[in-house]
Parts: C-alpha cells; structure tokens; sequence
C-alpha cells in the first residue's frame, strides 16, 4: 500500500525544482574512481589542549551545506555541476592519538596517491589534525608550503603535552616534512601567545601576518604577498584554515574564542583569493566544537569557505 504524504525518515522536507542544495555536491567515494575534488573527515579532538567536542564537527559542516545553495550570484557561478568525492571520515583510535595521527598520516598518503591530481578539502577535527594531514599530502606532493590562518602559532613544545592541537606547525618543521620558511600565519592575535613560540617561529623563519597586520594592510596585499615568497621555493600550497582566527562574534563555535579577530568576509575573501591559485591544492578547516555552536553559526561559515574554495577554482577554470 502507498500513502500519498509518506516520505523517508529525514526526508519529509520542502523541496524546489529549480533550487540545487550544496550539500548534493558530496557524492559517497564507491570505492573507484574519484572526482578532481574529494572531501575527508579527520575526527580527532581527544588531542585539544582545552574541552573540545571537535570530532563532530566534520558531520556538522557536511549538514551545514544543505542550507546553501549552489549558485553564486555574484559571479554568476552554478556548482551544481561539481561533484566533490566524500571519502568518508577516518576512523579514530578511542584512546592513542599517537596512533590515531598515523591513521589520518597512513589514509591521506594513500587516498593522495590514488588521486593525485585532486584538490584536498580535510575536515576536522582540531588543529592537531595538520601535522598528519600534511604529512600524508607531502608525500605525493614535493616541497609543501602551507598558509595558516589562525590566532595562535601552534608551535607549542612536545615535552609539556605531546602531540596536540598546540604543536602541528613546530611537529612539521622539526620533522623536517616542511622547512620553516615556507610556513605563512596569518591573523596572529594579541594576548593568545608567547613571547617564546613567536622567536621560535622567527628563528625559523616563519613568516607571521598579526591582526594589526591584516586591519591595516587588508587580506588581498598579504595574500599576494604570500604567494610570491612561495610561488618559486615550493610544489604545493595546503591552506589550513583554524576558525578561531574569526572574532569570537563571528565563530561562537570555537573552543578557543576572543576578541579582536578577523570578520567572515575577510577570511571567506582570503581563502577566495587564494583558491584562484593553481599551486593551492588543498585545505583543512579545524577547531569547531559543534556542541557549542549557537545555530550551527560556526558550521556555516566552514561551509561557506567551502563553497568560496570551489567558486574561486571553478571560476579559474579548474575544476
């Protein structure tokens, strides 16, 4: 028997003809052939330093698409023809993140090779996710340069804490998987901190853009900037994207909020402006605690980078 008003679990919902959902661009890997952009999941937040319910995020900011669209008004750009591979989310060890970072290191080296000409979206996950993440992408990849947009260094010492969201910057230059003066921060906020970690990065060479920075300067002239010190010294570029370089009223949903960060326009035109570059062929997004989110805020604005990635490569002609 049929019942006229009958629908699926979860699936009794409005829907318009003419209207293509972003969250219908992810379509589940088959075990084949991917597309040239793939997405995977990196649940790990059992190595953040403070509370963080992180490991759920990479399900939220899936769910976040659903309440956009494909289309970019602004540029008259439909994605509804993307198809973006959804790998699914690695599966965490429920206690060794030792181990559960050579799982993300092991999975990204081999999806990585298997799809090498891809463009990488990484879910995480809290920021200790970069260092494996990266790890893995370096080895089908050459000289990686990475540009990490971000309040804080995270370029904590090993010996207070071991391996967590603090220290992946300073686990990748000291395992040499990539050299200090390829490693651009941008959106280093005042008072979240030191001294000590600043002159390491310095004595490394690491190249430090401060809030003060992007207010004054603005985000195109840095990214240009950026890209010019790269462009010649390295293969690749991996953008790694800590929502808690937005001020806290804009990502309610970061563990580690405060004052005096960046705005969402401003990040959404960074990752825009980079995007439009060829060398840029992956991001992760990191340190969103859904649990704590107001309105799934923070979600969103991870979604939208996503869909700003795609718009820009896309409008580049390259996907």
């Amino acid at each position: 028997m049929r019942f006229s008003f009958l629908k699926e679990a979860g699936k009794a919902f409005f829907q318009d003809r003419h209207v293509t959902k972003a969250n219908e661009l992810l379509v589940p890997w088959n075990g084949g052939d991917a597309s040239n952009v793939s997405l995977i999941g990196a649940p790990l937040s059992k190595s953040s330093i403070s509370h963080s319910g992180a490991a759920f995020a990479p399900g939220a900011i899936r769910q976040a698409l659903s309440f956009y669209s494909t289309y970019s008004i602004a540029d008259d750009i439909d994605l509804a023809g993307v198809i973006v591979t959804d790998y699914g989310d690695i599966i965490m060890h429920p206690t060794d993140i030792i181990e559960s970072q050579r799982r993300i290191a092991d999975t990204m080296g081999q999806v990585v090779a298997s799809n090498p000409s891809a463009l990488w979206i990484v879910l995480g996950g809290d920021h200790s996710i970069s260092f494996p993440a990266v790890s893995g992408f370096q080895k089908n990849k050459g000289k990686v340069g990475i540009i990490q947009f971000d309040a804080h260094h995270d370029l904590r010492n090993l010996e207070d804490g071991g391996p967590t969201n603090g220290t992946p910057f300073r686990s990748l230059i000291e395992s040499s998987i990539i050299e200090g003066q390829h490693l651009i921060q941008i959106g280093l906020r005042d008072f979240a901190n030191s001294k000590v970690y600043t002159d390491y990065g310095k004595q490394h060479g690491v190249a430090m853009y401060t809030m003060e920075d992007v207010y004054r300067r603005g985000v195109q002239s840095i990214i240009e900037e950026s890209i010019a010190k790269l462009e010649s010294e390295v293969d690749a570029i991996y953008v790694s994207v800590d929502m808690d370089v937005l001020d806290q009223a804009h990502a309610p949903g970061c563990p580690a909020i405060g004052p005096g960060g960046m705005d969402s326009y401003s990040l959404l035109k960074a990752v825009s402006l980079l995007a439009q570059y060829e060398m840029v062929q992956a991001i992760d997004i990191v340190e969103i605690d859904p649990t704590i989110d107001f309105r799934n805020m923070t979600s969103r604005t991870a979604a939208w980078v996503i869909l700003q990635f795609l718009k820009a490569k896309k409008k580049a002609g390259m996907i």
